[in-house]
């Protein structure tokens, strides 16, 4: 590198230098800052060094300065500590939309903004499990197509695929298009990311509905030169309370349930729907409350009611009540006296 040229860049790879070499506990004196300079073909000065150092400082980068027989300087505080990137990396590896080629590039990615001898120890702390991954790697471009689509507040098609069971076959579960590939249009109006999965909450424009789309079971994005259609429908709803209400994404008519609680499942409540719930007392039992709140009714908000056992009542719609009650009479007699 001629050394017009590397002196231009002195600052750039010095500032690369502190970034990726020190950290609280590593630091560089001024001759190590030299000698690591040399490897990219730049001579300095420890005159220059010093000058260069407060240049970086004034630009704002946080140069901490340790001195026992020699000084060392490193970088304090950054833009994310370790703390905060192990729950980005966490939040990589436990999400299940994220496939494993990807979790690894960004896991790689997030360890870049550390020093390289706190990656290593963020490395330490990795723990890859045998989670369930999608394998559809095409997930990043749907992600980015859709929000291309929102913001420019256009129509998408798309094929939307289902699991199917193929008995005989070595490879037993596979995705089919659903409706024989027939494309999906509707109007994309938000992402949402439930249960470990990415959904697209949209406007179907043939039923004229509110629905939710896996974003990894979507194909053949395109966006449409069509504006979107359904702002009165989504105005008169909250997204987020929409989310919350449609247990892990499963579609079922809205009601409003009034349950009876034990209060021992308060932080169930809150975790499940918030803290903005209405609550009452029960009147019957000093042990419980009365909570009211729209659910999308499904076999999936089923199953999370009877997972609480008696700790949870359904008290009404009494119609609702009724479709519970044949739901555990159903699987009373699969389980019932007499089976083995």
């Amino acid at each position: 590198m001629p050394r017009n040229s590397g002196q231009k860049q002195k600052l750039l790879y010095l500032r690369k230098i502190l970034l990726e070499k020190t950290d609280e506990n590593h630091g560089l004196t001024v001759n190590e800052l030299i000698s690591e300079l040399e490897r990219y073909g730049i001579t300095s000065e420890r005159k220059s060094i010093y000058d260069d150092l407060h240049i970086l400082e004034s630009f704002g980068l946080d140069i901490c300065t340790e001195k026992s027989k020699t000084t060392r300087y490193y970088i304090g505080s950054r833009d994310f500590q370790i703390s905060e990137l192990k729950l980005l990396v966490d939040a990589v590896q436990s999400s299940k939309f994220i496939t494993e080629k990807k979790s690894f590039e960004l896991i790689r990615k997030v360890e870049s903004l550390a020093s390289e001898n706190e990656a290593k120890l963020l490395q330490n702390q990795v723990i890859i499990s045998n989670r369930v991954k999608t394998a559809n790697e095409t997930i990043y471009y749907n992600v980015d197509r859709l929000h291309d689509a929102i913001n420019k507040n256009r129509a998408v098609t798309f094929c939307y695929n289902e699991w199917s069971l193929c008995l005989g076959s070595t490879e037993k579960l596979r995705l089919r298009k659903r409706r024989g590939g027939a494309l999906y249009r509707v109007s994309p109006w938000a992402l949402c990311w439930d249960d470990e999965n990415y959904y697209l909450i949209a406007f179907d424009e043939n039923s004229e509905q509110i629905r939710h789309y896996r974003v990894d079971k979507m194909e053949k994005i395109t966006v449409l030169d069509d504006r979107r259609r359904g702002a009165e429908e989504v105005g008169k709803i909250d997204l987020a309370d929409y989310a919350k209400s449609t247990f892990s994404m499963f579609a079922g008519e809205s009601e409003e349930l009034t349950l009876s609680v034990d209060k021992s499942l308060v932080g169930v409540i809150a975790d499940r729907f918030g803290k903005n719930v209405f609550i009452t007392s029960d009147k019957n039992n000093d042990d419980r409350f009365i909570l009211k709140v729209r659910v999308n009714i499904s076999g999936q908000f089923f199953g999370w009611l009877f997972a609480l056992g008696d700790k949870i009542e359904l008290v009404g719609p009494e119609d609702v009540r009724l479709r519970f009650r044949q739901r555990v009479e159903s699987i009373m007699k699969i389980y019932g006296e007499g089976k083995e």
